[in-house]
């Protein structure tokens, strides 16, 4: 990617190095791969335990540092990376907004080291990158990029890729559909909240495909093989994917995010239409 020819947001907190009960989780290496999967096998986040033996609570005021253009935390350049991409989907939904009636309301992208703490609770490294419509920010934890060369997904636009679909998130709540479907969720059984789940999750896929279609088609900032690098990630990051990598029976039922399958399938329909219209992920289910 040609990211650092655009400009870089305002609106990234580094909380790196904050420190929650007194201690970091250090996981290294394949442990958060192995945490994560886990966390797919069970639905919850497996380390919440973690979180109550360490007291559960903040060590003193965490840093928030706004990473400006030029200025990030030690001229950081994965902050920098991350700064690039968070403007640029800015840029797009800016665009995309207004043509719906309604102005794009930015969110914030706060990077985290080991743990964090949002208006959706405490959070480890090991549940991924998340987005909280409490809060509307989007944690990251820069380590993750690591799991995905792992899972064998490695690239700036594989990395891109994980940051716009948790703006398509945030996309999603300011449209008020997440709102919605977790109304749903809170009166349906597991098997159709799981359902439901998915269908979320393919959306905020496509969402991040419209926007790598205005990053090359308006900004130019794709190169050969970036579109490939997304949909490997897509594919890695698959539930089917990771049950298989966990040596467990693969059951759709209890997919939350979509098989491998589906997630290119929706990333690649996002890239090719730039149209938020062809995203209906319910419409679809709802005619099959």
């Amino acid at each position: 990617m040609l990211w650092k020819k655009g400009r870089q947001s305002d609106n990234v907190e580094d909380r790196r190095g904050a420190r929650i009960g007194g201690a970091s989780i250090k996981l290294g290496g394949g442990m958060l791969v192995v945490v994560m999967l886990i966390g797919v096998l069970l639905g919850e986040n497996p380390l919440e335990l973690l979180a109550m033996l360490s007291q559960g609570f903040i060590e003193g005021s965490p840093t928030t540092t706004a990473v400006s253009p030029g200025q990030s935390q030690g001229n950081d350049e994965s902050a920098q990376f991350v700064s690039a991409i968070l403007a640029d989907t800015e840029d797009t939904w800016a665009t995309i907004f207004p043509r719906l009636g309604m102005q794009y309301q930015v969110p914030k992208l706060v990077l985290f080291s080991d743990q964090v703490s949002s208006a959706c609770g405490y959070n480890s490294a090991a549940t991924g990158p998340f987005y909280c419509p409490g809060d509307r920010k989007v944690y990251l934890d820069l380590g993750f990029f690591r799991e995905l060369d792992h899972l064998g997904a490695p690239g700036d636009f594989a990395q891109a890729y994980v940051i716009s679909h948790e703006v398509g998130h945030h996309v999603q709540n300011l449209l008020g559909i997440s709102g919605k479907v977790h109304d749903l969720q809170s009166r349906s059984g597991a098997t159709q909240a799981n359902a439901l789940s998915v269908l979320l999750e393919l959306q905020a896929d496509c969402f991040a495909g419209v926007w790598a279609h205005y990053a090359d088609k308006y900004r130019s900032l794709l190169e050969p093989g970036d579109v490939d690098e997304g949909l490997r990630a897509a594919s890695a990051i698959g539930d089917d994917r990771l049950l298989k990598r966990a040596g467990r029976r693969i059951s759709p039922e209890s997919f939350t995010h979509g098989s491998s399958e589906q997630r290119t399938f929706w990333l690649r329909k996002g890239m090719e239409s730039g149209d938020i219209s062809t995203c209906d992920t319910f419409s679809a289910a709802a005619k099959k």
